[in-house]
């Protein structure tokens, strides 16, 4: 029987390298606020827009002490959904930190940035990589496809919000695809204004519902993000590819929407 259920690494992440995945969600179905269209686990069947303890902070607890020894980077929030419709997410954070020495990254849709709680659980953690898909309302809609109550300003505020008061690394992510390829210019504008440490720009080379774009597209849009001064701009495709083994196989693929090779 696999002793793991929440805890599905070490895997390698290409901006953090040898990370310890955590999912505190650690359901069947993806639980989310949006339904990506290129989401590498599929389809949201079921939407969330309030937090709630899906999983208890001392069965996390007790995992991580069962870990062998391992180089670990970062241990990371994330998983199948998103991580911070936990609302023990901020306890979970605290509990690791108490018995592991790594540093903690959560990785965010951004959707619930809005709210205080949400901000507040986030500043525990060292990394926070936020997503920001779209530069309208419209272009929102469509390729992240949010729970009704989630709007584009009240996402876009806390993304602003979360940065002035945040003391730790923030990274913003952008995965670019056909149907918002046209707007760099304007999620460029957008990240000026948010001043993060680092840009990854995306495009989805995991199996998924939509194509990647080109590497050299992708060239083409990093060349509008490049002049934003003191901000780290990287893409997926310049990143070396490196190899881990998994603690659970089955799980990893689950949540990380592919297959890894034996």
């Amino acid at each position: 029987m696999n002793q793991y259920k929440y805890i599905y690494g070490p895997v390698f992440s290409w901006r953090l390298g040898k990370s310890l995945g955590i999912d505190p969600l650690s359901q069947e179905e993806k639980i989310c606020t949006y339904d990506c269209l290129y989401c590498q686990i599929g389809r949201t069947l079921e939407f969330k827009c309030k937090r709630a303890v899906f999983v208890p902070t001392l069965k996390i607890i007790e995992e991580i002490k069962k870990i062998p020894p391992a180089e670990i980077d970062y241990i990371t929030f994330s998983g199948r959904g998103e991580p911070t419709l936990a609302l023990n997410l901020g306890e979970m954070i605290r509990a690791v930190k108490e018995v592991r020495r790594e540093k903690i990254a959560v990785i965010t849709n951004s959707s619930l940035l809005n709210k205080k709680e949400v901000r507040e659980d986030l500043a525990l953690a060292d990394l926070v990589m936020a997503k920001l898909d779209a530069g309208t309302s419209g272009s929102f809609q469509s390729i992240n496809n949010p729970f009704p109550a989630i709007k584009f300003e009240d996402m876009l505020t806390g993304i602003k919000k979360f940065r002035q008061g945040y003391k730790g690394k923030f990274a913003l992510q952008i995965m670019f695809v056909e149907k918002n390829k046209n707007e760099a210019i304007e999620l460029a504008n957008l990240c000026r204004e948010i001043k993060p440490a680092e840009i990854q720009i995306n495009t989805p080379l995991r199996p998924s519902g939509v194509l990647p774009l080109s590497e050299e597209k992708l060239k083409e849009i990093i060349a509008h993000f490049n002049s934003i001064e003191g901000v780290k701009v990287i893409s997926v495709y310049e990143v070396e590819k490196k190899k881990v083994i998994p603690f659970t196989r089955e799980d990893t693929c689950k949540r990380r929407g592919k297959e890894l090779k034996k």
